[in-house]
């Protein structure tokens, strides 16, 4: 058996990732070597490794837990959905090509054999691999090409451990049923529980776990609580990470008396590194909303266009619903719009696809017209850590595209903005992260502010980005430390036998 743990999940979002993300860390601190693993993800969040791999975002950060360095055999399988039928495969962190959704029977046996093979390469140099899984173990429909969920603990000897969100309820039908579905070779890997997301009194669960025990035959091994304000790079671009839970309630995003910075950002379908905007969000009087809505873009003091894995559709998906036209009037009006990659593409005069890269076929649009650029889709895809400077302030951040910008010779004014340009009101780079490094963050939102003609300041005594992830990732370790059956966990990952 190898020294390790899969952490399954009874429905996607259960806290697989974060839950993960907290063994690392608690392993860590006992001096414990210790590697992150999910052998394919499906996201739109990634992230680019230091040897210029790509890989999801959420190992990415449960690498940073570890305290080691990530690298492509952390989640050697990333899909990238481009449409609801058809994904772009990342294997081993470089480009490998397309999958549609007839192609998954034929396809996957490559990808499964490169994940069993970059499962046991980390094995062979870390003292314990903690796998995440994918959705559920119980999609059994999905079971004969699996190799990230019941197909992996099978394949390399995996115990496998169950998490369930409590806060969405029948987490203990949920879990009774998650193995009552699964075939006896793949229960015999089922060796407990773990319940997430609790509030209230623990005594009034306890029957219902001792009932889920007597039934399972497998022990409850602790309740995590609801953590409030912990929320970690996620795989699920669309959810724009656990803080807009709170920030996406119906709101019109004016600031509040004038000292409030309220930040706008456009909820595309396909949305991709939406984890941009998470260190906007962290940042003390800056209040960010996700949103589909023309009347909260109009009013926000800051829209932001994310980046987007579709961003000819998402474009056509924003004049489908008068988007384009409030963020044209805004700037019109002086106000400020920021765009990210693909956001960044889609404020160009032009945005021309010859290769058909993002679609089947050749095409070129118009662009909102907002910056002097046009863009051309590469084959290529381009990856890299850029490093650089705004202000005097040292900026890192990472890139991950194919549409390459290009000044246009029209004689708009317009200044360098990282690896972008700002015309006026208009700001836009290809560089994700950037936002990450406070100094950066807090001096473009203070000029931000100042042509929103909002008196937001930034609070130089606030905590740091990377020192708030740190943070957060202690706290999921003190959390699993104080209330889940450690002794139990150290056999099962096979370093107390």
């Amino acid at each position: 058996m190898a020294k390790g743990l899969l952490v399954a999940g009874t429905t996607s979002d259960a806290g697989k990732s974060l839950v993960t993300a907290g063994l690392c860390r608690w392993l860590a601190r006992q001096g414990v070597s210790v590697a992150p693993f999910k052998a394919q993800n499906m996201s739109n969040n990634s992230m680019v490794c230091a040897d210029g791999s790509e890989i999801g975002r959420a190992q990415w950060v449960q690498a940073v837990a570890c305290g080691v360095v990530p690298e492509a055999a952390m989640n050697p399988v990333l899909l990238k959905p481009g449409s609801d039928l058809r994904s772009h495969v990342v294997l081993m962190g470089r480009p490998w090509g397309k999958l549609e959704a007839g192609e998954w029977a034929t396809g996957r046996k490559v990808l499964a054999q490169t994940a069993f093979e970059a499962f046991h390469d980390l094995s062979s140099r870390f003292d314990v691999v903690i796998a995440e899984g994918a959705g559920s173990p119980a999609e059994i429909n999905l079971r004969e090409g699996d190799f990230v969920n019941m197909g992996l603990a099978r394949a390399v000897d995996l115990p496998v451990v169950v998490v369930g969100d409590i806060d969405r309820g029948g987490v203990l039908a949920a879990m009774y049923g998650t193995l009552a579905l699964l075939d006896a070779g793949d229960q015999a890997h089922i060796r407990g529980w773990i319940i997430n997301k609790f509030r209230g009194d623990l005594s009034l669960l306890e029957p219902g776990l001792r009932m889920l025990e007597e039934r399972t035959s497998r022990p409850v091994l602790g309740t995590l609580p609801f953590l409030y304000d912990v929320w970690l790079d996620g795989e699920d671009a669309l959810a724009i990470s656990g803080w807009s839970g709170g920030s996406s309630a119906a709101s019109t995003a004016v600031s509040v008396v004038g000292t409030t910075l309220s930040v706008a950002v456009v909820r595309f379908p396909r949305v991709s590194n939406a984890t941009d905007v998470d260190a906007l969000a962290a940042e003390p009087g800056v209040d960010v909303r996700v949103t589909a809505d023309p009347d909260v873009v109009a009013r926000a003091d800051l829209v932001v266009l994310p980046g987007s894995r579709a961003t000819l559709s998402d474009l056509a998906w924003m004049r489908s619903r008068g988007l384009d036209e409030a963020v044209l009037l805004r700037v019109a009006a002086g106000r400020p719009v920021l765009g990210i990659c693909g956001g960044y593409q889609m404020l160009a005069d032009s945005i021309e696809d010859p290769e058909g890269v993002e679609h089947r076929s050749a095409q070129t649009v118009a662009g909102l017209g907002l910056l002097p650029i046009r863009v051309r889709f590469d084959v290529d895809k381009h990856l890299g850590q850029p490093v650089g400077q705004w202000r005097g302030n040292s900026v890192t951040a990472y890139a991950i595209h194919h549409g390459v910008a290009s000044r246009t010779p029209d004689g708009v004014e317009a200044v360098p903005f990282l690896d972008g340009w700002q015309s006026g009101p208009v700001w836009g780079t290809t560089w994700h992260g950037a936002f990450e490094n406070d100094g950066f963050r807090r001096a473009f939102l203070t000029e931000v502010a100042s042509q929103a003609g909002v008196r937001w300041r930034a609070d130089p005594s606030a905590p740091g980005f990377a020192s708030r992830r740190e943070a957060m990732l202690d706290r999921l370790a003190d959390a699993i430390d104080e209330h889940l059956d450690t002794a139990a966990l150290r056999r099962l990952v096979g370093i107390d036998v």
